[in-house]
């Protein structure tokens, strides 16, 4: 019976989606007899009020606003003239009208063969380069939007130097009024910014919990930053703040005199884009793509706990994990986040550095503590692992684990999408050794900006498993380290001088919380 009733809700949200599919021809349909039967236009108002009409008519049949109707023929008229593949995929049931309704949104600023490569990605298992892991029907719609939105930075015909310093501009705290005397206070700021003031209110709150404390991550997250914007210094003029203001940030000020950040957090930053020679984003950790600037000055100047993954500029692969954290780091588990981004059971965004390691099959059922048998869940399905019939399982060096359910039904994991760079159009070409190492003054064939490696050829590909820890054995708590850095010296290839000492000094954390908020005891 419980599986005739999973089948049953599997058949109907396959039914939905073609009945969205049929809903959206439909209207489409209407809009091109709508369009025959008016009559010539003879000024633009007309134009206008043919459209109008044609809105309010679907509003009425649709029992919706207008503004709905509006925003509902958009996507209308997108499916069906310029994402063919979509629309194909949402008549089929294999996507939700969620899915349909993102893949709208990711394309809206690209051109038609853009829009119809970011389809072909995801929904042409015969593309040259299809999503790795399991189909994008088979993401929650969150997780999809994550994956487009990636695709998008990647491939926008403007890159995204150029759109960041517009947007920046518009950067800005909002407060809106909500019910029950509650209210939201949010800001639009640079990713890394952001990304920032997150890990430091996170692990402030982490800190504080306890057998002791009552409260929620949740809410102390809101309660500490509550606090620390109400007790901190009076604001200067220049924005930075008084008292308390440097423990929070470090390094130049960027973008309206806001320092940059110590994010504890991964970077991947392309090779090409850390030598500044290609403008291929960077990944933060927990948020996606960054402009390739901004990578830059958080590794030169912001993250005191702060791990760099270098990406091979022919493949798309890790080269390596950086050591430049102030503290002694666990090789394997930076591995995990790398490989997984964020906790894999299906549809979790919790990201990779509030997760736990866990071994999938227990150490004390003889498993080992290896790569291919450690995961990263969040908390809550760390739990829902070790107290129900949820099992992970099939995790390798470059994928998470897909999970198995009470019922038998398996979900395999969401994979990275690891793809090769662009080559800028002003460097040499690759195949000419003489002319490689005359613009760059140093020997790519590797990949890494260094001479070859003994025994390794640089005409091939490096292993993407040369830089992994071996299997420890017996001991489970055996720290990992990995090979020499391959790159010591990255930074001069972006800085003028030395990396400052305060990448390797411990973050500078704020005094003692006294909570204003906290209930008194």
């Amino acid at each position: 019976m419980a599986d005739d009733c999973l089948d049953g809700l599997t058949v109907m949200a396959r039914w939905e989606a073609r009945a969205a599919a049929l809903k959206v021809r439909l209207a489409a349909t209407y809009l091109q007899a709508a369009d025959a039967l008016a009559p010539p236009a003879v000024a633009l108002h007309d134009n206008m009020g043919q459209e109008m009409a044609v809105t309010a008519e679907i509003a009425c049949a649709l029992t919706v606003s207008e503004q709905t109707a509006g925003a509902f023929l958009g996507d209308c008229l997108a499916l069906t003239k310029t994402l063919p593949l979509t629309l194909a995929a949402l008549t089929a049931g294999t996507i939700s009208w969620a899915h349909a309704r993102i893949m709208v949104d990711e394309t809206t600023s690209l051109d038609p063969a853009g829009a119809a490569a970011l389809e072909a990605h995801f929904l042409d298992p015969a593309a040259p380069n299809p999503a790795r892991g399991c189909p994008a029907g088979e993401l929650v719609p969150g997780r999809f939007r994550a994956k487009a939105r990636t695709w998008r930075e990647r491939h926008h015909r403007e890159s995204i130097e150029q759109r960041h310093a517009r947007c920046a501009a518009d950067r800005r705290v909002e407060f809106r009024p909500d019910t029950d005397g509650m209210a939201w206070f949010s800001a639009y700021l640079p990713a890394d910014t952001a990304a920032g003031i997150w890990e430091r209110t996170t692990a402030a709150a982490r800190a504080l919990q306890g057998p002791d404390e009552e409260r929620t991550l949740t809410q102390l997250r809101a309660d500490i930053a509550a606090t620390w914007l109400l007790t901190t210094g009076a604001t200067s003029n220049n924005g930075t703040t008084g008292a308390g203001g440097e423990g929070a940030v470090c390094g130049d000020a960027v973008g309206g005199g806001v320092p940059s950040p110590r994010a504890q957090v991964l970077i991947t930053v392309p090779v090409l884009s850390l030598l500044g020679a290609g403008q291929e984003p960077a990944m933060l950790d927990g948020y996606g793509p960054i402009p390739p600037s901004m990578a830059r000055r958080l590794i030169t100047d912001g993250a005191g706990s702060f791990h760099r993954v270098l990406i091979d500029p022919r493949d798309g692969a890790p080269l390596e994990i950086g050591r430049t954290s102030y503290r002694l780091t666990k090789a394997q588990r930076h591995w995990l986040m790398l490989r997984d981004g964020r906790c894999p059971f299906p549809g979790c965004n919790n990201h990779s550095l509030d997760n736990e390691a866990d071994h999938l099959l227990a150490w004390a059922d003889g498993g080992t503590t290896g790569i291919t048998n450690l995961g990263q869940p969040c908390r809550k399905h760390h739990k829902l692992k070790h107290n129900s019939a949820w099992t992970p399982a099939g995790a390798s060096k470059t994928a998470p684990p897909g999970w198995t359910s009470p019922s038998g039904r398996n979900y395999p994991s969401e994979q990275q999408d690891w793809e090769p760079p662009h080559w800028p159009d002003d460097w040499p070409d690759s195949g000419s050794e003489s002319d490689t190492g005359t613009a760059t003054g140093m020997d790519l064939d590797t990949g890494t900006g260094m001479d070859s490696p003994p025994g390794v050829d640089p005409d091939v590909d490096l292993d993407f498993d040369t830089g992994l820890p071996p299997d420890p054995g017996p001991n489970p708590e055996q720290e990992q380290e990995l090979p020499a850095d391959p790159l010591p010296d990255w930074y001069l290839s972006t800085a003028g001088q030395p990396s400052p000492t305060a990448d390797t000094a411990a973050p500078n954390w704020p005094e003692t919380l006294n909570d204003p908020l906290r209930k008194a005891s």
